[in-house]
């Protein structure tokens, strides 16, 4: 708990059966680095991306859906968040198909208005609306992605709220669009090519909002770029996650910023390792300070926790959620703590 009587909360998103937990609620004890289970949540296959509306005491989560002729769509899951009384829990609200292929990315728009979605197999974004209530609406707008073989991997709003990025694995392509409210579309507004085969994958926006990091997952490195006015974005650097002596296969998967813009964080799966860097705030420059250990194997994703001073790595094959704390330095240092959990691959946390 915090002076003001607020608990950190950490929610974990995970491969999972319909008939299984898939969902995770816990309490993080910010003196000892530990998690308690407060409240699961079954049937949903494959929850494997969430969104917290802290404001509004809502949960999103994707899961594996059904269209209307039979085929494999992406359902929304909307959840109220009850943390209230002795029992902490996840409700659900409702469940909706939110895009017409299986998702996995879900994001949501400032005034929590508005849901969208990314489906790497089906190629394409979606745009869904979201209730007075929290509850997930119609779906509105689907964009098909061209090329050989489109894989939009995620989405993000820049700082501004003016666009929204979708790194494409596939096409090597940073997608960007406009949210039209009134409409309730998404309208392309420009692209940004990256090296061929680079497979840009999940980015973050440096808190000055002048600079974007990029995650490649196929050729493991992280592209740095100065955001323009106008949403376009201009190649400042490209650094390599791995050690220059590694040999073996690699893929990548997350990327963050420390709050305070001073490191940038991403994700090795192979290496399984935090790669760390220091970021120059006036050039958006990267320079490596070191890897640490996941203490597991294949990181999909992991979360600088509110606060920043601790970090949670979700490790899918070795079913664990491992516990750092960030130093001055801002290398993870392992606390020796480690909580068994299903494929976990997602993790999102906020205070309430």
């Amino acid at each position: 708990m915090t002076a003001t009587g607020q608990q950190l909360t950490v929610f974990i998103g995970s491969y999972a059966e319909v008939s299984a937990s898939g969902v995770y609620m816990f309490a993080f004890d910010e003196k000892e680095g530990t998690l308690k289970l407060l409240d699961e949540a079954s049937g949903m296959r494959n929850p494997t991306y969430l969104n917290v509306d802290a404001a509004n005491r809502r949960l999103y989560a994707i899961a594996e859906g059904v269209t209307e002729d039979g085929a494999k769509g992406g359902d929304a899951v909307a959840f109220a968040i009850e943390t209230e009384g002795d029992k902490p829990s996840l409700r659900q609200l409702n469940r909706a198909l939110a895009i017409t292929a299986p998702s996995c990315h879900i994001q949501r728009d400032a005034d929590s208005k508005f849901l969208m979605l990314a489906s790497y197999h089906g190629g394409r974004v979606s745009l869904a609306s979201l209730e007075e209530n929290g509850e997930v609406g119609q779906l509105l707008d689907i964009v098909q992605h061209e090329g050989e073989a489109p894989h939009p991997h995620s989405l993000f709003f820049s700082p501004d709220r003016q666009f929204v990025f979708v790194p494409d694995l596939g096409i090597d392509r940073i997608r960007s669009y406009r949210l039209d409210k009134e409409l309730g579309k998404l309208v392309f507004h420009g692209e940004t090519s990256v090296p061929d085969g680079a497979g840009p994958r999940h980015l973050v926006f440096h808190p000055n909002g002048h600079f974007v990091y990029v995650i490649n997952e196929l050729n493991s490195t992280v592209a740095v770029f100065r955001y323009e006015a106008d949403g376009s974005l201009q190649s400042v650097q490209t650094i390599t996650t791995l050690p220059s002596d590694f040999e073996g296969s690699n893929s990548c998967a997350e990327i963050t910023m420390s709050e305070d813009g001073r490191f940038v964080y991403g994700s090795n799966r192979g290496h399984d390792s935090i790669v760390v860097y220091a970021a120059d705030s006036e050039s958006g420059k990267l320079e490596l300070i070191g890897h640490v250990s996941t203490e597991g194997k294949h990181p999909r994703h992991f979360a600088i926790l509110p606060g920043g001073r601790y970090l949670i790595a979700a490790n899918k094959d070795t079913n664990n959620l491992a516990v750092f704390k960030l130093e001055d330095n801002g290398l993870p240092v392992y606390t020796g703590y480690s909580v068994e959990l299903p494929q976990p691959v997602c993790v999102q946390a906020a205070y309430f």
